[in-house]
């Protein structure tokens, strides 16, 4: 009996030890706070977060394991297939994983490189999965309009010899949207022509796709006919927790399942991220009209105030340069941070999403309103100098402050 005890009071200590309890006595408001901050917060669209109501639908998703099968998780597959025009879809983790993914699938037999613009996500924001990944050359282009890759550009860019010097072009990827700019329609239809003529794979990274389809008014099954693979995201502006879809041909989703659990991404009871993606796209998506409202309420806001834009509100991002009015980057953050309710900024970048209130737009605003002023009355003037070239080049003019009288 003494052993016995003795037995039973070590497996206590054991489970005793592996005891955790995440939530704290008041969870609940620090989570409502968190919804506020986020509501401030200027920094990315991956900030967004799971409401109420969100939860309380996933929490009704089947409890299937996805590696073998889970009914909601192939819905939402299903769903995903037949809004892209594609055969088959698969969920996974994330943007990164859906593009490495998609990637490693379509390249088959080295040697091989990969053409993407030169800002895209794949080239810079992957950590060099590619190379990983794939063992794949890539060939990073800058657009010739600084805005979106043309056939040109690819036709400039892209290796079809057969010099055993060069990795032949059999994937071109394109970005829609990239840095909240939309990529024309019209352009992705003469690139796709030109990658048939080549033999090459076209990849959508169409992380933000949804932003386009309201924007242009334009399904999504249009947006992505032109390409063998389409990558769509569900955790960033559409404010689910987790998750990304692929979709292509049959025998290429299945192929991409295989390297989906070679990568680690086979995941068992995905049911509650496949219902939030659901509940995302019925709820959340049709709230991106006024998230377009508000980002071109911030830029032309800052023009009033003569701040630099450069890139325009297309969709749901920004860049801007405020020392056109002597104002950085930090002195507009640290001010915001300031405030009662502080806002949460970066640098160049300011991205709008379902979750940033009016109010934080126009304290923004307000912010830069402010400093700008106190720089013009501290002596600053912006100035053009036109160079011998005939361009122009922003430079600063600082003045002897104003003396009061």
């Amino acid at each position: 009996m003494a052993t016995t005890a003795a037995n039973g009071t070590a497996l206590s200590n054991v489970v005793d030890e592996l005891k955790l309890d995440l939530l704290t006595v008041n969870h609940v408001e620090e989570n409502a706070k968190k919804r506020k901050e986020i509501a401030r917060t200027f920094i990315s669209d991956t900030v967004t977060v799971p409401t109420e109501e969100m939860y309380a639908y996933a929490v009704q998703a089947t409890l299937g394991d996805d590696v073998y099968h889970d009914p909601s998780t192939a819905a939402l597959e299903a769903h995903i297939a037949k809004i892209t025009g594609k055969e088959a879809a698969l969920f996974v983790p994330s943007g990164t994983a859906s593009n490495q993914i998609a990637i490693r699938t379509h390249l088959t037999q080295p040697p091989y490189s990969v053409l993407v613009d030169k800002r895209a996500h794949i080239n810079q924001y992957e950590a060099g999965g590619t190379a990983f990944h794939s063992g794949a050359h890539l060939i990073p282009v800058a657009p010739s309009n600084r805005h979106h890759l043309t056939l040109e550009d690819i036709q400039e860019n892209a290796v079809v010899s057969s010099d055993i010097h060069c990795a032949p072009t059999t994937l071109i990827a394109l970005e829609n949207t990239l840095n909240g700019s939309i990529f024309p329609q019209s352009e992705i239809l003469r690139i796709a022509d030109y990658a048939k003529s080549i033999n090459a794979k076209l990849h959508l990274d169409g992380a933000r796709i949804w932003h386009v389809a309201v924007e242009t008014e334009t399904s999504v099954k249009e947006l992505c006919e032109p390409f063998d693979s389409v990558s769509v995201c569900f955790s960033k502006g559409l404010g689910a927790p987790v998750g990304s879809c692929l979709a292509g041909p049959k025998a290429f989703i299945q192929k991409a399942r295989w390297f989906r659990k070679l990568f680690g991404g086979g995941m068992r009871q995905t049911g509650i991220l496949a219902a939030s993606a659901a509940y995302a796209l019925t709820h959340n998506l049709p709230q991106l009209s006024r998230v377009h409202t508000l980002a071109k309420r911030l830029q032309s806001g800052l023009e009033d105030i003569g701040v630099k834009i450069l890139s325009e509100a297309e969709t749901c991002m920004i860049f801007y340069d405020p020392s056109t009015v002597g104002v950085t980057y930090e002195e507009i953050a640290d001010r915001g941070y300031a405030l009662n309710e502080p806002l949460i900024l970066g640098g160049s970048r300011l991205v709008v999403h379902i979750q940033t209130s009016e109010a934080a737009v126009e304290d923004f605003l307000s912010v830069v309103r402010q400093l700008a002023q106190e720089k013009k009355d501290a002596g600053f003037v912006y100035q053009l100098d036109e160079q011998t070239n005939g361009a122009f080049k922003d430079v600063y003019v600082r003045r002897a402050p104003k003396v009061a009288k």
